[in-house]
């Protein structure tokens, strides 16, 4: 017989009626695991409990709720997307795919699991949401020009990294160290680029890992933003609801991405680099690698300085997101996916507290999203990293 969990039965209870299922409904949906609508009752009376399998598949495939929430000692006080995404129309919040809600729920998962790694304090000296903040009027040179000085790290530095890799390293620790937290995940909905969650201790950036390493830098940054902003917020195609945004929403959906573009792609350096030279396709790869950044950023640097005409644009960004369509690809090494995930930090802070005595290796599983038997290769990655860095 499969070993029971001991999970929270009242967790179990919110996380059905949340879903705004019954216990009929559930059983319907458990069949494969050989669950009955009496098993569900007994496991939300506390009588029983699930096995590790009857646990992942009710709550990654029935209740869409990440596994180690179910260990909280009482049901979380959840924002709604609406709290958390003001800046977003109504109708893009309730056309959130299923998927993007499972991932907003990780991340809050996730801010609890810092929290608690950290005992309530950010373990960054200089934390940049709290020493930054800007008007949605303000331009995106001068806001650019200010996060640029705040992480130090100067254009001559970025323009040096050898690669994108390199790239997007240095930014996520640039951004870390400052009291951000990233993570990453397969977002299996193409359309979404990444997603930000406001907080005044632990604020967290999570991007598509399935997106090209150009594309991953520009919604850190989008995303930072958004956070600086105090607001959470959505990397997606601004022309999905710009029709919808009004006022100040509408300037900080637009301020995100013109910041984005202007923090990587600073105007001046672009226009001193481009000018009198043909803008052809070769011009704007060279830039792109120069930058470390997308082509599309660079065909709309292009676009705002009326170097190229709005046919040229979209036909471009047309030929590009077919030929990116055709060689994306899913898979990789497991280990190394879920290093790039968690990110160096947060799995140097879960084993810390593992090596301290202060979690069990259940716990330790639970923050890392694994299973047991796969600790020692987490934590050989961990010891990897460390060794490279």
């Amino acid at each position: 017989m499969s070993e029971r969990i001991p999970v929270n039965s009242d967790i179990l209870k919110w996380a059905r009626e949340e879903a705004g299922l019954a216990v009929d409904d559930v059983a319907r949906k458990m069949k494969r695991k050989r669950v009955t609508a009496k098993t569900i009752r007994d496991w939300e009376d506390g009588r029983d409990s699930p096995s590790y399998a009857q646990l992942e598949r009710i709550a990654y495939v029935v209740y869409k709720r990440p596994l180690a929430m179910f260990f909280f000692p009482a049901p979380p006080q959840e924002e709604t997307p609406r709290q958390s995404f003001r800046t977003l129309p109504d109708e893009a919040i309730e056309d959130l795919p299923q998927q993007i809600r499972f991932l907003i729920r990780k991340a809050r998962v996730m801010q609890v699991n810092l929290a608690e790694l950290y005992d309530n304090t950010n373990p960054a000296a200089q934390r940049i949401v709290g020493d930054l903040s800007f008007a949605p009027d303000v331009s995106p040179v001068s806001m650019s020009t200010g996060v640029r000085e705040y992480l130090g790290i100067d254009l001559a530095t970025q323009c040096q990294w050898k690669d994108r890799d390199e790239a997007i390293k240095a930014w996520r620790d640039a951004l870390e160290e400052h009291g951000i937290f990233v993570f990453k995940d397969a977002f299996r909905v193409d359309s979404f680029s990444g997603f930000c969650l406001y907080d005044n201790l632990f604020p967290i950036i999570y991007v598509n890992n399935s997106k090209p390493k150009s594309r991953q830098i520009f919604t850190l940054f989008h995303e930072l933003a958004h956070l600086l902003f105090r607001t959470g917020g959505i990397d997606r195609p601004l022309e999905d609801y710009s029709d919808l945004l009004e006022n100040d929403n509408r300037r900080i959906e637009v301020l995100c991405n013109r910041f984005a573009g202007e923090f990587l792609v600073p105007g001046q350096d672009f226009d001193r680099r481009t000018r009198d030279l043909a803008l052809d396709d070769a011009l704007i790869q060279q830039l792109s690698n120069t930058y470390h950044v997308s082509k599309e950023v660079i065909l709309r640097k292009l676009l705002d300085g009326n170097l190229v005409e709005q046919r040229f644009y979209d036909q471009k960004r047309r030929q590009w997101t077919q030929t990116a369509k055709r060689s994306s690809g899913a898979g990789g090494d497991y280990y190394h996916n879920m290093g790039a995930y968690l990110g160096e930090r947060y799995l140097g802070a879960a084993f810390s507290r593992y090596y301290q005595n202060r979690i069990s290796v259940e716990q330790l599983a639970d923050y890392l999203g694994v299973k047991v038997k796969n600790i020692p290769g987490m934590e050989h990655l961990l010891f990897a990293r460390r060794a490279t860095a």
